[in-house]
This record gives structure tokens, sequence and C-alpha cells, in this order.
């Protein structure tokens, strides 16, 4: 005898629907003005720090817009066509962001390169009072995305971007002060190289992230192994099998198993019990436990199919 138990979905995001909106709608708008005076400033302070700084600014405006944009698909409730409904376009939305940022910074540091051997002219003031107003712009966004960020990592991906910017454009005023007193215009395209290298370094572990969602990975945070020992530790529970564990989206993880029980077995308490150990104790927002009888679980597929760990038998057997 085959059951089946499906949970709800629980999304798990700190911050409201309307405030990540409201959050995102906001840093945008800022962003895209600050984009435009410091493309302006960059120009006509000759200042590739700035530039360069305006082009990750602008990526992370796209980036903004793709986050927005999947949190938007993700609400969406299933379809007789998506049965799963849209949530998986926040992976999408992270692994495109994380790309982005991976070439703006090649191009960026590719540039920097041809100005390290003849650094022309720049005005520090310049950079120093528009920089100044990005650490503003980057701090406050971040803030605004903070509530959602532990629950999502499409969110905290934004978040992280935007700390990391206001951090970047704290650099660019340390460029710009140097500049200033030393009139050594070198250390502009230094900056941007260092600026690119932080951007890259932050944003390679969400691309690493964001492929292994798009590719069904076991969530990070989750032990396999560690479920299916406690799964086999269920009353009743002779063996785990068909274990798998992956991300529907960015914030929702998805589980399906069987468990092969003792015949005088209840089916409805192993299943209360499988479900509270994938639900309360990992988090696992929607689960399909597959109950069946020894018999039955001999005929399944075999237990190590997919590279997946050995039955767990959480009971003495002869």
């Amino acid at each position: 005898m085959h059951t089946h138990a499906h949970s709800g979905h629980s999304h798990g995001i700190s911050g409201t629907p309307q405030q990540m909106d409201r959050a995102m709608g906001v840093g945008v708008a800022l962003n895209v003005i600050f984009v435009i005076v410091e493309l302006g400033f960059g120009f006509a302070a000759d200042s590739l720090a700035l530039i360069s700084d305006a082009g990750h600014n602008a990526g992370d405006v796209l980036g903004l817009l793709l986050a927005w944009g999947a949190l938007a698909l993700a609400r969406r409730p299933p379809s007789g066509r998506y049965t799963w409904g849209l949530g998986r376009s926040t992976i999408f939305a992270a692994f495109a962001n994380a790309s982005l940022l991976i070439v703006a910074c090649g191009v960026i540091v590719w540039e920097a390169t041809h100005r390290l051997a003849e650094p022309p002219p720049v005005q520090g003031m310049t950079m120093i009072v528009v920089a100044a107003i990005g650490v503003g712009i980057n701090t406050l966004t971040a803030i605004w995305l903070a509530a959602g960020r532990k629950g999502d990592a499409n969110i905290r991906g934004a978040f992280l971007h935007m700390a990391a910017d206001a951090a970047v454009s704290a650099g660019v005023v340390i460029a710009g002060i140097v500049i200033g007193l030393t009139g050594w215009n070198l250390v502009d395209p230094i900056v941007s190289v260092v600026i690119s290298l932080v951007i890259a370094w932050g944003t390679w572990d969400l691309l690493r992230e964001s492929v292994e969602l798009a590719m069904d990975a076991v969530p990070r945070g989750v032990d396999l192994e560690k479920v299916c020992d406690e799964l086999g530790a269920v009353e009743g529970v002779t063996a785990v099998h068909d274990l798998h564990i992956w991300s529907a989206s960015t914030s929702e993880q998805t589980a399906t198993v069987h468990l092969a029980i003792k015949e005088d077995a209840s089916h409805a308490d192993v299943l209360y019990a499988a479900t509270e150990v994938l639900q309360h104790m990992h988090g696992i927002a929607h689960t399909t436990i597959q109950v069946e009888c020894e018999q039955t679980a001999a005929t399944c597929s075999p237990p190590h199919a997919g590279g997946q760990p050995a039955p767990t038998d959480g009971h003495d057997h002869p």
C-alpha cells in the first residue's frame, strides 16, 4: 500500500512581500539615478574608478530588477501547465545576476590594465563626493533588503551586492582622498581592479550556489545522510530509500522518499513522524513520503541508484 503526504508551501522570508517590493522598487529608483549621476561625473573627471563603479551599479540595477521580477513570478499560483508554479525563476535570476557581474568584472579589469601604463589625471574631489553619495544609497538599500535575506537566496544575493557596493564606494572615496593628497593618479586604475576583484570574489559563491540549485543539488545546510538516519530511526521504519532533496526555488526545499515499514506498523504514525523530521527538523517545505511494506520495497529501484546513501535501518533485525 502506498501513502503520500504533501505539506503546504512556506517561503520563510522574514520581510513581507510588500516590504520586499517596496525595498526593491525604491532601491532600483535610487540606483538608476545614481548610475546616471556617477557616469556623468566619471566621464567629466576622467575617473575609471567612478565609471567602473557606475557600471557595477548598473549591473546591480539589472540584478535588482531580475530578483524583483523573479519574486513576482514565484508568488504566482501553480497552473495546469506549471504545476510547481514559477518558483524556479528565482534560481535563474540568481544565476543571471551572478553571470553578468562576473563578465562586468572582466571588462573593468581589462580596461584598467591599459590605464596602469599611462594613468590619466583625475579629479579626486569629484570622486570623493560622488562615491560618498553611493555609500549612502547602497547602505540604505541594503538595510531595506536585510529583512528578507535570511529566508531567500535570491534576496540575499541582492542584499550582499548592495552591502558590497557600499564598501566598494567607500574604497573609491579613499582613492579620491589619496589622489587629492598625493596627486598619484595611478591609484585610480588600481582601485578599479581592486573593486572588480572584490565584486568577483563576492559573486563567485552566488554563482556556484545558483548552479547547484539549477542542477537540483542537495541544498546547502542540509545533511542528506543525517536526514536519512533520522528517517530510519522513526518507529516502525525498516529501511529508507529513494531519498531526494532539492530546491524548488531559492527559498523553498522539496523532498521525496520511500519508507519501508514493518507489517504491523501504523502507516499514519510513520507518515506523521517522518513529516515532522523533514518539515520541522530540517525546514523542508514540500514533502512527498511513500510508505510501503517491506515486500513492496524490495521491488523498487536499487537503494544505491543515483548516488543515494545506503539504506538506513533504524532498528535491529535478524
